[in-house]
């Protein structure tokens, strides 16, 4: 198959995607590119020619273009290709008239932005996360050290300043940011739950304090889905208010010096959500080891938990799932839609 078939197959199954996470606007772009795009322009030839691989679970190649132009949109560089997109309706010629001229007048912005591969930092994986904590919190009574590994702009890392509905139960301070996903299951469990620490790493965190860094995080939200937009926005300003940073680390490296500080009187949480799989297979597999080494030196007094939300090859959403030592016990606590609309919540048996 032609590189370009390949590129194209990819734009199509990214569409798929798009379609199933309720963003109709996205899959319709990526159908266009799929269809339509040619190599008369500077980045038709380069995303034709990829030289890469272009798939989601690659270099997600159909995303940094959907990021890209989205930017133009949100920095206000391109009015002719923001009167084309949401909440503007316009048919499928004049869409893709537009982001042929965007092509063109915007090719180097476009180029350098094709580069980076897409960063999301979605806020309402934080709602899967809150019951995961409770129940570290019910299962050892201890307060929690906090470490997140591919923390983006640390969003997930201030999880405990949102406001949750899970079901019938509530919790977390008043709050801008207000997660509300569809909830099955069980409550989670009540608990009292503190943070002494947290810190988190990424190889290329963003900073809510930079307007650059914002609109890049923004521009990966699709446009179409305006409450996401809304809640990432509220999120950045309570992480702007509380001076939050992510360090720049390998996720390996970075590891292994937070797992070398004891942390007695605590629970010491190893957490990442949709970050793991995008490691090489050797880091992967180090880390592994890592975290399995940190384990069996956790004692009932400095126990060590690792929670953790990532695709499982399964087509339900990904598995939440929560390993705890010194006993070592692993469980699925439930499962989540990938950008935690849904939430199936099974809870730890015996709890």
């Amino acid at each position: 198959m032609e590189k370009s078939e390949i590129v194209r197959h990819a734009f199509l199954r990214q569409a798929q995607s798009c379609d199933d996470l309720g963003s109709p606007f996205t899959a319709r772009l990526c159908k266009l590119a799929a269809a339509r795009l040619e190599d008369d322009t500077a980045v038709g030839r380069h995303v034709l020619r990829w030289t890469g691989d272009p798939a989601s679970t690659g270099d997600a190649l159909a995303l940094r273009l959907a990021g890209s132009l989205h930017a133009l949109v949100l920095s206000g560089l391109a009015p002719s290709l923001a009167a084309a997109y949401p909440p503007n309706a316009v048919d499928d010629d004049s869409f893709w008239q537009a982001c042929r001229a965007a092509f063109r007048e915007h090719e180097a912005f476009i180029l350098e932005r094709l580069k980076s591969a897409p960063q999301t930092n979605e806020v309402r994986r934080s709602a899967a996360l809150l019951p995961g904590f409770l129940t570290i919190a019910a299962l050892t009574h201890k307060p929690l050290v906090l470490s997140e590994v591919g923390a983006s702009a640390g969003l997930n890392l201030q999880w405990d300043r949102y406001h949750y509905r899970l079901g019938g139960s509530v919790w977390g301070p008043d709050s801008t940011a207000v997660l509300e996903p569809d909830w099955q299951g069980p409550p989670p469990p009540s608990a009292d739950l503190s943070v002494l620490d947290r810190a988190g790493c990424d190889l290329n965190p963003l900073d809510p304090s930079s307007a650059e860094d914002c609109l890049r995080l923004s521009s990966y939200i699709w446009a179409d889905q305006t409450d996401r937009l809304e809640r990432t926005r509220n999120a950045l300003e309570i992480a702007r208010s509380d001076d939050l940073t992510v360090e720049r680390a390998d996720a390996i490296d970075w590891l292994r010096r937070r797992l070398a500080i004891p942390h007695r009187g605590a629970a010491h949480v190893i957490y990442h959500t949709i970050a793991w799989q995008y490691l090489p297979d050797a880091l992967r597999e180090e880390g592994e080891a890592l975290i399995r080494h940190a384990g069996q030196e956790a004692s009932a007094e400095a126990p060590l938990a690792r929670l953790q939300l990532e695709a499982d090859g399964k087509p339900d959403g990904a598995a939440l799932t929560l390993e705890i030592w010194p006993s070592g016990e692993r469980q699925e606590i439930g499962r989540a839609d990938f950008h935690g609309r849904w939430i199936r919540w099974q809870g730890w048996a015996g709890l």
